[in-house]
């Protein structure tokens, strides 16, 4: 891919301790599967309420990205909400050596807040955009409420990245 052509992103503002986010991640497997690097996938924090153990989670999200596994550490918190709802930060670590992660660090980020400003901003950013549930994605300007309900959305995801593309190969 030409680096002056600029990829397609698709914003997925997603809280991770969220069940509907996990449901979410088969269409975003697809997604990955069908459009490789050519559609930049970005994980966005938004934090239910409701979720009392989400913040923590897209904290340590954010080390595990700076430590070079942000999409499978999410995956792996997002495969266990009810185990994270009942265990906390402690499982936020554990999964994090699972991973192969360094577990301390994680840790220690989750104590000393060093990501609380980037997990503080995505929410307010989408606030601001009018994210009000998970998952919610954002591609080409248009935001779509998985919240609500999935089906068809993929194909929708699908439909806006497939312009995008088109739109930038003749650029």
């Amino acid at each position: 891919m030409n680096d002056a052509i600029r990829r397609p992103a698709l914003e997925v503002w997603c809280d991770l301790q969220c069940p509907d986010c996990r449901s979410a991640l088969t269409d975003l497997r697809a997604l990955r599967a069908r459009y490789g690097d050519a559609l930049d996938i970005q994980l966005r924090h938004f934090p239910l309420a409701k979720h009392g153990h989400a913040h923590a989670a897209a904290q340590a999200a954010e080390e595990a990205a700076a430590q070079g596994k942000g999409w499978p550490y999410a995956e792996a918190v997002l495969a266990r909400v009810e185990e994270l709802g009942e265990r906390g930060e402690p499982l936020l670590v554990e999964i994090a050596a699972e991973l192969g992660l360094d577990a301390e660090e994680v840790d220690t980020a989750l104590v000393d807040g060093r990501h609380i400003l980037t997990v503080d901003a995505d929410e307010a950013e989408a606030k601001a955009i009018g994210v009000t549930g998970t998952p919610t994605y954002v591609i080409g300007g248009e935001r779509l409420d998985g919240g609500k309900s999935q089906e068809g959305l993929r194909e929708r995801v699908e439909l806006i990245a497939d312009r995008l593309l088109a739109e930038a190969a003749q650029n």
